[in-house]
């Protein structure tokens, strides 16, 4: 069965374990972290969402995302 693609690339997760101090970063751990920031990812958007719809816009602005990420 092939393994289903993310939209976050491993390369940058790479990249940030290896800011972080991280030698060595095997792909399942650069994975495991792009999974979780798409997580986290998903839940400020939804929330970014419904600060916009409550504003009566259709248009998220960088406001929506600061407000839905406050609480994070």
């Amino acid at each position: 069965m092939p393994r289903k693609r993310s939209i976050i690339a491993a390369a940058p997760m790479v990249d940030i374990m290896k800011q972080a101090g991280a030698e060595r970063v095997s792909d399942g751990a650069a994975r495991a972290l792009a999974d979780y920031l798409l997580q986290k990812g998903l839940n400020v958007s939804k929330d970014a969402v419904k600060f916009c719809n409550h504003a009566g816009r259709k248009t998220v602005k960088k406001e929506d995302v600061d407000l839905a990420t406050r609480g994070a």
